[in-house]
C-alpha cells in the first residue's frame, strides 16, 4: 500500500546522505527528488535518474520557497489533486499507538493519511509531526486540529495561496490556511524522525540560519506576516518564533456530501480506517 498522491523530496546539498531518499528506497515509497541543476552529477550518482527532477532555475538564494511552488505546479500540471512534500533530512518513519512507537514497513501509513483528509471538504494542509515532539507515554491524541505543519506534508493542490518569503514558509502557510476559516491536521499517531536544524550539512543551513543574526530575523519576519498570532521571544538559548493557535480552534472539520457521521472522527480524535 502506497501513497495514491505525487511524493516530492526537496534537496539541496546532500547527495552523500540523502537520508528521505534512502527511507523511501527502504519503504519502496515512489518519490522524485527535485534538484538545482548544478547538483545533478552528484546526485544522479546516488539516486536513480528517473527519480530525479530538475528545476528550471539555480539555487536563487532564497531559501527553498521558490522550489517548493515548482514541485506545487509540477504536481498540477499532472493532474494531482494534492502533493506531498518532504524535507530531505528524515530517517524513519513510525506509528505511535498504546503508548508504543513502531517502525514502519512500507508506505501504508501515507496512504492511511490520504483517506482520512480527504474525507473533508475542508482539510487543505495535513503532515506528520516531528517523532521529538510525539513522546510515547504521554497520552497524546491521534493528531493535533489546526496547529503547524512542517517538513512532511501533504497539501491541497486547490487553494489559492503559494509559498512565499525566505523564513519559516511552512508556518505562514499553516496561518493563512487556518485564517481562511479551513482546517490542517498534524498526526501524532504517524510521525518522522527528523533531523534537528543546523545540526547536518546542506540544505539551506548556510544560507539562511546560520547568517548573522539568522534566527532572529526569521522569527521576526514571520511576526512582520501574522502580528495578530506571532511574538518573537528568547527560548532554549536562541532566538524563536512564538504563534497562538487558539484562534483557529473554531475551525470545524467539514464531512463531505455523501459521508455518514459514522465516517466522522470519535471521541478520541480519529477512527481505524478499513484499507
Amino acid at each position: 500500500m502506497n501513497p495514491k498522491y505525487p511524493v516530492y523530496i526537496i534537496s539541496k546539498g546532500r547527495w552523500q546522505n540523502p537520508k528521505t531518499a534512502n527511507c523511501f528506497e527502504k519503504l519502496g515509497v515512489p518519490y522524485k527528488m527535485v534538484i538545482y541543476p548544478n547538483e545533478y552529477d552528484q546526485y544522479s550518482k546516488v539516486i536513480d535518474p528517473t527519480k530525479l527532477i530538475v528545476t528550471p532555475f539555480e539555487d536563487l538564494g532564497v531559501g527553498g520557497v521558490p522550489k517548493r511552488n515548482f514541485v506545487w505546479e509540477h504536481s498540477i500540471n499532472i493532474g494531482a489533486k494534492r502533493h506531498w512534500i518532504f524535507d530531505d533530512n528524515i530517517q524513519n518513519f513510525y506509528r505511535l499507538n498504546n503508548n508504543v512507537r513502531w517502525h514502519i514497513s512500507s508506505g501504508t501509513i501515507f496512504r492511511i493519511i490520504e483517506k482520512f483528509v480527504d474525507r473533508y471538504e475542508n482539510v487543505t494542509m495535513a503532515g506528520l509531526n516531528y517523532m521529538t515532539f510525539a513522546i510515547p507515554r504521554k497520552r497524546l491524541p491521534p493528531f493535533y486540529l489546526n496547529d503547524r505543519i512542517y517538513s512532511m506534508i501533504l497539501l491541497s493542490n486547490q487553494i489559492k495561496h503559494r509559498w512565499r518569503g525566505r523564513y519559516n514558509e511552512d508556518t505562514d502557510l499553516s496561518l493563512r490556511i487556518l485564517k481562511d476559516g479551513d482546517c490542517t491536521i498534524l498526526f501524532n499517531a504517524f510521525c518522522g524522525d527528523k533531523t534537528a536544524t543546523m545540526t547536518m550539512g546542506g540544505g539551506n543551513t548556510e544560507t539562511l540560519y546560520e547568517i548573522e543574526d539568522g534566527r532572529l530575523k526569521m522569527s521576526k519576519s514571520l511576526e512582520e506576516q501574522h502580528p495578530d498570532v506571532v511574538t518573537t521571544i528568547w527560548k532554549w538559548d536562541r532566538w524563536q518564533h512564538q504563534v497562538n493557535y487558539k484562534p483557529f480552534k473554531v475551525n470545524k472539520l467539514k464531512l463531505k456530501k455523501g459521508l455518514k457521521i459514522k465516517d466522522q472522527v470519535n471521541n478520541y480524535g480519529m477512527k481505524l480506517i478499513k484499507l
